[in-house]
C-alpha cells in the first residue's frame, strides 16, 4: 500500500485550487456574455384636461333690489357673462332659491333677453339677438318654478372654447298693472345662475 506524505498532499492541494479558480472563472465568463438586448423607446405620454369657466361683470351684486313696489313698477337692468373655457359647451339660465310671500312672484312679469351691448348696470347699446332674442317671458314666479337645473334651463349660447367670448343678458321686470290688494306688502326672490356645460 502506497503512502502519502504530508508534502505529497500539500502540493496536491496547492495544484487543486488554481484549476478550480480557472473552472469558476469559465463560468463567470460564460454567463457575462449570455444575452444580447435591445431597446426602442416612445418619448414621455402628457394628458391635460380642458375647462369650462364662466364669470360675470355683478360684483356679486343682486341685478335688482327694488321696494314700494306699486302695480306698473317696471326696472331693467343687463349682466354680461364671459365664457373662457377651452372646451366648447353650452350655456344655461335658470332660477335658485325662489321665494315670494303675498303671491308677489306671480305678479311680477320679466322678460329675459340675450344679445351684445352694455353690461351690469348699463343696457345701453344692448341690441336683442337676431334670432332667439327673448330667451323668456312671463312672470316671476314662473321662471323660478320651470327653469330650475340645467336640463330646465334657457338660451342658445354655445362658447366654442377658442377664446374669451361674452353675452350680454337683459332683464326687465313690470308689476302687472291687474295686481290683487292682497299682494301689498308681499316679497319676491329670485336668484339667476348661468351655467356652461361641454359639448
Amino acid at each position: 500500500m502506497s503512502r502519502v506524505t504530508p508534502r505529497a498532499a500539500r502540493l496536491a492541494a496547492w495544484i487543486a485550487v488554481p484549476a478550480a479558480l480557472v473552472a469558476s472563472g469559465v463560468v463567470v465568463s460564460t454567463a457575462s456574455y449570455s444575452a444580447f438586448s435591445a431597446t426602442t423607446v416612445n418619448p414621455t405620454s402628457n394628458w391635460s384636461a380642458g375647462t369650462v369657466a364662466l364669470t360675470d361683470d355683478d360684483n356679486n351684486t343682486a341685478l335688482f333690489t327694488a321696494t314700494g313696489l306699486k302695480p306698473g313698477s317696471t326696472g331693467t337692468n343687463c349682466i354680461t357673462v364671459t365664457s373662457t373655457g377651452t372646451l366648447p359647451s353650452t350655456v344655461k339660465l335658470y332660477g335658485t332659491n325662489p321665494a315670494t310671500t303675498n303671491a308677489l312672484a306671480t305678479n311680477i312679469n320679466l322678460t329675459v333677453e340675450q344679445g351684445t351691448g352694455g353690461g351690469f348696470g348699463s343696457c345701453t347699446g344692448f341690441t336683442p339677438a337676431s334670432t332667439s332674442g327673448t330667451l323668456y317671458s312671463g312672470t316671476v314666479g314662473g321662471f323660478g318654478s320651470a327653469s330650475t337645473n340645467f336640463a330646465s334651463g334657457v338660451g342658445t349660447w354655445a362658447p366654442t372654447g377658442s377664446g374669451s367670448e361674452s353675452r350680454v343678458f337683459r332683464f326687465t321686470y313690470t308689476v302687472s298693472s291687474t295686481a290683487p290688494n292682497t299682494v301689498q306688502g308681499g316679497t319676491a326672490a329670485l336668484g339667476f345662475t348661468w351655467e356652461a356645460q361641454n359639448s
